[in-house]
């Protein structure tokens, strides 16, 4: 047995152990959507990309990058830091604690805010920048305490989504030069002292009470406004009316003062005879409501003269000295029944 084992067996074993060590090592396989920083006696020498990968042992190195995450226990936040060799070129949140935030009118609030970001360049992130997501984490919360302080309390609760972006828009040039791409930033949940938020709870009541008031008093006006134009519409329809009514009996005391003429001339007698005899027409329509309302009866002086007048329409409207004398005799026994 120990003829068979000889030193160049155990040479050559020793060799095949060590190539299957060197190739075990050498061998590294990238998943998909990660890259290593490969350093070659401690200096860069290339960024493996995924797939199958072959480096020099001893010789070729990964370089990790620091990562620091928040774990959330409860209403705390512990940072877990860890060195990674495989770096994660996908969108990852970093969701810090809340930090505290003076605005312009003098109000400390705390603002908890979630950070979105993409490492683009691996090389700049691992030798641009000591701790990349330590770094990250305080520019977002500097630039967070610059813009919130230039805004006031109400404002801010306005313009959440200009906050964000205006909180972008500072960050991109600094996380840019760490091969970093911010995605977006989002403010999460703003949180007040006690007595602030009751002042809000009171000044949003009276808010809410002075637009009942303002609505209220509206409709009122816009109710006179209404009557008003109602009423005054109502008005001149009225108007119209006994306009058009006056005008109308008008032009039937015309038509009929023109057939009277017609029927006996038009001399200027007659026209004195018809005009009398509306006059009396009138005379007698009005004793019997005279006698009705008033204690004393006024029998106009012309009555006689008014009968003599109407005598001669006896032919065309029967006998008008009787309807003058029956009215005459109506209003004067109203008269002595009323004395």
């Amino acid at each position: 047995m120990e003829a068979f084992i000889t030193p160049g067996l155990v040479i050559s074993l020793i060799i095949v152990a060590v190539g299957i060590f060197i190739i075990a090592k050498g061998l590294v396989i990238i998943r998909q959507s990660e890259v290593m920083v490969i350093e070659r006696l401690g200096s860069f020498n290339r960024v493996l990309e995924s797939g199958i990968n072959i480096i020099i042992p001893f010789i070729e190195k990964p370089r990790p990058i620091s990562m620091i995450r928040y774990m959330r226990m409860g209403e705390e936040y512990h940072p877990v830091t860890s060195d990674e060799v495989r770096i994660d070129r996908r969108e990852t949140v970093m969701d810090f604690p809340g930090q505290p935030v003076v605005t312009t009118d003098n109000v400390t609030v705390k603002i908890n805010g979630a950070l979105y970001y993409q490492i683009i360049d691996p090389r700049r992130a691992v030798y641009e920048v000591a701790n990349m997501s330590q770094a990250v984490e305080v520019l977002a919360k500097t630039t967070l305490r610059s813009v919130v302080g230039k805004m006031e309390l109400d404002k801010l609760f306005e313009s959440r989504s200009e906050v964000n972006s205006a909180i972008q828009a500072e960050m991109e040039e600094a996380a840019s030069k760490w091969g970093v791409k911010l995605t977006r930033v989002e403010v999460q949940d703003i949180s007040m002292p006690e007595e602030v938020e009751e002042a809000m709870r009171l000044q949003m009541a009276a808010e809410r009470k002075r637009r009942a008031t303002v609505t209220e008093a509206e409709g009122e006006k816009a109710a006179a406004i209404a009557m008003a134009q109602g009423q005054r519409e109502s008005a001149i329809l009225n108007a119209q009316g006994d306009k058009e009514s006056a005008i109308l009996r008008a032009q039937g005391e015309q038509e009929s003062i023109r057939l009277v003429l017609n029927a006996i001339g038009e001399n200027e007698d007659n026209k004195r005879t018809v005009v009398g005899y509306l006059l009396g027409q009138s005379y007698i329509k009005a004793l019997p409501t005279m006698a009705q309302e008033g204690e004393r009866v006024f029998v106009p002086y012309e009555s006689s003269a008014l009968l003599g007048s109407m005598g001669m329409f006896r032919e065309l409207a029967g006998s008008p000295e009787d309807v003058v004398r029956e009215g005459l005799r109506s209003g004067m026994v109203a008269s002595a029944g009323t004395n």
